[in-house]
C-alpha cells in the first residue's frame, strides 16, 4: 500500500484505528460459556457457582443473564441460542449514534462545545478563525467558543437532565463523533472548538519555564499557612502572567477553592507599535507597578472574606508585593524556583486560556471587555473537581454560606 492512502486514511479517521475485523477476544461470553451457564442453571446452581466454574466475574454472569435471557414465555428463561442472538444482534456494527438520532441531545453538546463567548454588553467575542482540516499553526489565532470538554458535557448532562435517561452520552462517544467520518452526528470542524485544536488525536505535551528569584526565605510558599494548601477556605489566589510575542502579557488570577477565573488588563503602552526585540521594554503594562495596580484594581472589587492571600511564580513583575500588600491587605507568597507545579491551578488555568490567547500572538490587541468574556466563558464551564459545578455556582454558594 502507498504511504500516501495510509495517511489519507489515517487522517480520515481522525488519528483513531478503525473497527478490528478479528474474532471476537476473550473478554467476551462464547456460545460455548453460554451453554455452560444454561447446563447449570438447570441444575439450580447460583451466580456466584456458575462464575467460579467459568472463571468470570459474578458481575458478568448476573448482567448476561438480564440481558439476554428468553421472555416469550412470560418469564425468563436462559437459552444459550437466544442469548447468543441477543449478543449478536446488539454487537452489530454500525449503530446509530446517539447524537445523531436525538436532536435535543446533539444541540446541548454543539452549543457548549461551540456557543459563542460574548462581551459584556452581548456582542459575539474573538476573531473569526476558519476550518482548515488541520490544527492551529504557531501564532496563529484559535477559534473562541464555550469549550466545555467532552467530558464535562457528559457529566454535566446528569446534573441539568437528572430524571431524562435519553440525556447521556459518554465523552469518548463525543470524542468518536467528531474524530472518526460517518459517525453522523458533529461536523469534524468542531474540533477546533476542543482546547488543544487538534484535528487528530495526539498525545498532550507539556511544558514549564524558568523564574527569577528576588525574594527573602519568610516569603516562600513553605510558609504558607496550612488552610492555603487544604482549600477549605476561600479567598487565597494563586497568579501569573501569560506572554505573547512582543513581550506582551495578560494576567491571571485563580481562586483556589473554587477555580473562580478573572483576568488582569495590562494596556500597551504609547510605544507598543515599535518593532519589538528581545531586549526591548514591554509593550504592555506588565512592569511592576502596572501589575501592582492591575492586581488591587481588580481584587479590591471582592469582599473582604474573598481577600486573603496571594501566591505568584518569582517574576520581576511582582517586585513591588510590599506596596500590593499594603494597598490590598493580601498575604504574598512565592514559589520556589522553577517550581511552577506549586501553583497547579494557575498553571492548568493558563493552559485553558491558551485556547483563546495562543503563543506566538500579540496580546495587547485585546480589550478588557475581550478579558471579560473569557473569563466569563470560563467560570461557566463545569468542573469535575466541583462535583461538576461552575466555578461562579462554587464561589456563590461560599459566599451566601459566609452571609448566613
Amino acid at each position: 500500500m502507498l504511504p500516501g492512502i495510509g495517511v489519507r486514511w489515517f487522517r480520515k479517521g481522525g488519528g483513531m484505528p478503525p473497527l478490528s475485523l478479528a474474532p471476537v477476544s476473550g473478554r467476551y461470553l462464547s456460545f460455548a460459556e453460554r451453554e455452560e451457564i444454561a447446563v447449570l442453571l438447570a441444575r439450580g446452581a447460583g451466580v456466584r457457582e456458575i462464575a467460579r466454574q467459568l472463571g468470570r466475574a459474578p458481575s458478568t454472569i448476573s448482567r448476561e443473564l438480564q440481558r439476554n435471557a428468553a421472555t416469550r414465555t412470560g418469564r425468563p428463561e436462559y437459552r444459550a441460542s437466544t442469548a447468543q442472538t441477543h449478543a449478536d444482534r446488539r454487537a452489530r456494527r454500525p449503530k446509530p449514534a446517539k447524537l445523531a438520532v436525538n436532536p435535543q441531545l446533539r444541540g446541548y453538546v454543539q452549543d457548549r462545545l461551540a456557543g459563542s463567548v460574548q462581551r459584556p454588553d452581548g456582542r459575539v467575542a474573538g476573531p473569526e478563525v476558519g476550518w482548515r482540516g488541520r490544527r492551529h499553526g504557531p501564532g496563529k489565532d484559535r477559534r473562541w467558543g464555550k469549550s466545555w470538554s467532552p467530558e464535562q458535557i457528559a457529566s454535566r448532562l446528569r446534573v441539568d437532565f437528572p430524571d431524562d435517561e435519553s440525556m447521556r452520552i459518554s465523552h469518548e462517544a463525543i470524542y468518536q463523533s467528531l474524530y472518526v467520518q460517518g459517525r453522523g452526528a458533529l461536523r469534524r470542524e468542531l474540533t477546533a472548538c476542543l482546547r488543544t485544536g487538534r484535528a487528530l488525536r495526539v498525545p498532550r505535551a507539556r511544558t514549564s519555564r524558568g523564574n527569577r528569584s528576588f525574594v527573602t526565605d519568610e516569603l516562600l510558599i513553605s510558609e504558607r499557612p496550612a488552610e492555603v494548601a487544604d482549600r477549605a477556605v476561600p479567598g487565597h489566589w494563586e497568579g501569573d502572567l501569560i506572554l505573547g510575542t512582543g513581550r506582551s502579557a495578560i494576567g491571571t488570577l485563580v481562586e483556589r477553592t473554587s477555580r473562580f477565573t478573572m483576568l488582569l488588563h495590562l494596556p500597551p503602552l504609547e510605544a507598543h507599535n515599535n518593532p519589538a526585540t528581545e531586549t526591548s521594554a514591554a509593550r504592555t503594562g506588565a512592569g511592576a507597578a502596572a501589575v501592582r495596580d492591575a492586581i488591587a484594581n481588580t481584587i479590591t472589587t471582592l469582599p473582604e472574606q474573598l481577600r486573603r492571600s496571594l501566591t505568584w511564580d518569582q517574576g520581576i513583575e511582582m517586585a513591588q508585593h510590599v506596596q500590593l500588600r499594603l494597598d490590598t491587605g493580601l498575604q504574598i507568597y512565592f514559589c520556589d524556583p522553577r517550581s511552577p507545579w506549586q501553583r497547579a491551578t494557575n498553571e492548568n488555568t493558563n493552559g485553558l486560556l491558551r485556547q483563546y490567547f495562543p503563543k506566538g500572538t500579540d496580546l495587547t490587541r485585546h480589550s478588557a471587555d475581550d478579558l471579560a468574556a473569557v473569563a466569563a466563558a470560563l467560570n461557566g464551564r463545569p468542573r469535575k473537581t466541583l462535583g461538576w459545578r461552575t466555578p461562579a455556582e462554587a464561589l456563590e454558594e461560599h459566599l451566601l454560606a459566609a452571609a448566613a
